[in-house]
């Protein structure tokens, strides 16, 4: 018998304002691209140009899985691969799923990594049913692309400085 996929509506919607809210509470500007944006869902963009900066604005590619016990991989088409400048995966983990299992256990906090293009196309895999992106079996070598190290990649990108409050000099 074969397993029916399972499609949660809101759950599938979750990972784009998860990352837009991480990337502007790093004061990156992030805008949504026109609906159906080939290759990318996400603008960042710099506020103005700076010398050290390397791109004025990135194209960001959003994908997520729900299940904190899926493959730790993410459908990416290959012909995609060169649309985009980082790549952000999203593990929901809202519970676990495989193997009969229901889903009302094992529920964590999501994990985001965000990988550059070049990264992204040598962990890509095409495979004939499902070409992917793969962090199984390398997750512990991606701690600079996981959470907010992952986030200050894009604003490196773009020479955006971390949001500081000026101090004034002591006497």
């Amino acid at each position: 018998m074969a397993t029916s996929f399972l499609r949660f509506a809101d759950v599938e919607l979750a990972a784009e304002p998860l990352v837009i809210g991480y990337l502007r509470r790093r004061n990156i500007r992030t805008l949504e691209p026109e609906a159906n944006t080939m290759g990318y869902d996400l603008l960042c963009r710099a506020r103005r140009r700076v010398r050290s900066a390397r791109f004025s604005e990135v194209r960001v590619q959003v994908k997520s899985r729900y299940q904190a016990d899926c493959d730790r991989t993410v459908p990416v088409k290959k012909s995609t691969l060169r649309e985009f400048d980082f790549l952000v995966i999203v593990f929901l983990n809202i519970g676990r799923f495989g193997h009969g299992k229901d889903g009302s256990t094992g529920a964590r906090d999501p994990e985001v990594f965000t990988l550059t293009a070049g990264l992204a196309r040598k962990l890509f895999q095409d495979k004939p049913k499902w070409s992917k992106v793969s962090l199984r079996g390398v997750e512990t070598k991606l701690e600079r692309c996981k959470g907010e190290q992952g986030f200050e990649q894009i604003a490196k990108a773009l020479g955006i400085p971390r949001p500081l409050r000026p101090v004034a000099p002591t006497r």
